[in-house]
Formats: structure tokens, sequence, C-alpha cells
């Protein structure tokens, strides 16, 4: 089987495909023939050696993947030959709360990913994937829309009629636009861009802020709110933009703090003063992918793609990310 691998971890260069054997699976484990994996901004800090978990040597990279049951050990029982399936990024977090053990199962970082022509999986680390998607959509799915899952769905669950901020147009926001969307919310999204807007506007955003024509574009979140804010900031800037967000939430609102796209420092005071919660937001269970899923195949929503590359072009796949030009997800065929 054709599989990538990085010997080294300094730029996109490094990444090599090699042949090897696929693996027989155990009692309790499936292989899978992946036919797509898609890219996140994780990818892109570990490709570069930036990234600050701990990485396996000699990398198979990226955590999400789609693919097809080919074969299944003698005890398994949650799928069978034929199953169309993706892989858990924690490939221990079936419920509950996350625990440091789930850490180090994670795919495409302390163990090998999914950029691969066939992968051994635990029987227990895969989701079945909804019917009206296809591969390429399905592999979307393990972290970008599953950590946007998480931020609006589980601790402090959206409802119908509040009003949600996405920043940016990437995979996390793309998702949490539709989904908001689904659920009857009001979506603010910013951007660098008007096109890129223009086609957040065709997936369920509401209103569209330029944050180049408007730098201080927290005002502009609080003149379309009435200077109220927003229930929810989906926060995908990291230290460069959470003081913003935190300026745009409402009294006792939330901002979901998920991405590490820029640098800077923090003031918590106005934390304090707006009774806010900032919560991180890491992926999400096996238990919330399969709640997500229910919505998807309910209201038929299907992600948004910016690019598909070949197998081949993976290389030109990860400058594509590095690109920062993209709207959705940047996905990779396999088969």
């Amino acid at each position: 089987m054709r599989t990538y691998r990085f010997p080294k971890l300094r730029d996109v260069d490094d990444l090599t495909m090699t042949e090897e054997p696929p693996a027989k699976p155990g009692p309790r484990q499936v292989v899978v023939r992946l036919c797509a994996a898609s890219l996140n901004y994780r990818d892109h800090l570990i490709m570069s050696g930036r990234y600050r978990g701990r990485i396996a040597p000699n990398l198979i990279p990226l955590s999400d993947g789609a693919g097809e049951v080919v074969e299944v050990g003698t005890e398994v029982t949650r799928c069978k030959v034929g199953d169309r399936v993706a892989g858990l990024f924690f490939q221990t977090w079936l419920g509950g709360e996350l625990v440091p053990s789930d850490h180090a199962r994670a795919l495409g970082g302390p163990v090998d990913g999914v950029l691969t022509e066939y992968k051994l999986f635990d029987e227990n680390g895969l989701v079945h994937l909804p019917e009206h998607l296809s591969f390429e959509e399905g592999a979307t799915l393990p972290c970008a829309a599953l950590t946007a899952w998480n931020a609006l769905f589980t601790q402090r669950p959206l409802r119908a009629g509040e009003t949600v901020l996405t920043l940016g147009t990437g995979g996390v926001s793309s998702f949490a636009v539709q989904f908001a969307h689904a659920a009857g919310a009001r979506v603010i999204v910013t951007s660098s861009g008007d096109e890129k807007l223009e086609k957040a506007r065709m997936f369920g955003a509401s209103d569209l802020i330029n944050y180049r024509t408007h730098p201080d574009w927290e005002s502009e979140v609080l003149k379309l709110t009435e200077g109220r804010g927003v229930d929810h900031v989906v926060e995908v800037g990291g230290a460069g933009t959470l003081q913003r967000s935190i300026a745009a939430v409402r009294l006792g609102g939330a901002v979901h703090l998920i991405g590490v796209l820029t640098g800077g420092q923090i003031d918590p005071t106005p934390i304090l003063f707006k009774s806010a919660t900032v919560r991180g937001v890491y992926v999400g269970s096996r238990e919330m992918f399969e709640a997500m899923n229910r919505l998807i195949a309910f209201h038929r929503i299907r992600p948004v793609i910016d690019k598909v590359f070949p197998f081949e072009a993976a290389k030109e796949a990860y400058r594509h990310l590095e690109g920062a030009s993209h709207v959705g997800k940047i996905v990779i065929a396999i088969a």
C-alpha cells in the first residue's frame, strides 16, 4: 500500500511516499481502505515542527479520514465489511470527559494518521458516515466539524434565536455557521475578503464583516446586535483576537476558544466584568460525533469543501492550506 510519512518535521518537502504492507486485524480490529483525508491547521503546525504535542517518529500525518471497511477481526461487532466509516480524532475518547490518556491516542500526532491507503483501527475508534455524504465530505468531519459541534451544543447548548459570531471561513468556522443556521440561530461572520464572506452567506451566514475594512470588528458586532453582543463566539484566532471576541460577547455569554492562529497577551479583566465563560474546546468524543451525525443526516448538511487534491499531490494540498485562501475544508482523495 502507498503511505505518506514525515521522516523529519521541517517543511512540506519532507513528506515522503513509501510502499508498505497492510496490517492484518486482531480480534477487535478493523482494516479500512481510506478513500479521502482532510487537512487541519494542526497538520500545518506538525509539518513545520511547531506543534507542542508529542509526535510519533516517522509520522504518517493527518487525523481526519474516511473510507470503507474491507476486513474485520473475529470478535468485531460494531461494523462489517462494506461499511462507510470515519476515524475518531481521539481514538479512545468514547464519551464523558477527555482524560490525559486520550491525548496519547490522537491520530496524526502521537499515533500514525490517515494519509495512507489502508489503516488498522480498533473497532471502537470508528463512526459510521451519514448516508448522503461522499467519502470526501465524510473526511472533513472528525476534527473541524466535531470541534464546532462540541463548542455549540454540549456544555452550554446553543438555542434557537441566539446569535453566534464566527471568525474566518476555515473548516471549524464553516461548520459552525452551518450548524448554528440549522439550529435557528443568527450567524455573524468575519473574514478578510468580500468574496469569502459571500460564500459564507450561501451556507448560512446572516451578517458579514470584512475585518480588513473594519479592523475594529467587535464594534461592528455590537452595532449589529444593538449593543448587546452575541451569545456565542467561535474563537479560532487565539490570543491575537481573543480580546476582541470578549468585547463582542454579551454579558454572561460564551467564548469557545479553539484556534491558535495568532499570538499575543490577554488581559483577563473583561472576562470578569462580563461574567463571560471562556472555554477551551479540543475536538470531541465518539458520543458527540454520533449526535452530530444525526443532525447532519436529518438536515442533509453537506460540508463546505474548498478543493480536492489527488493523493499524488498531497504536498500541494499542504501548500494550499498554508496559503490561507480557502473557504471550508481542503481534502485529499486517496482512492
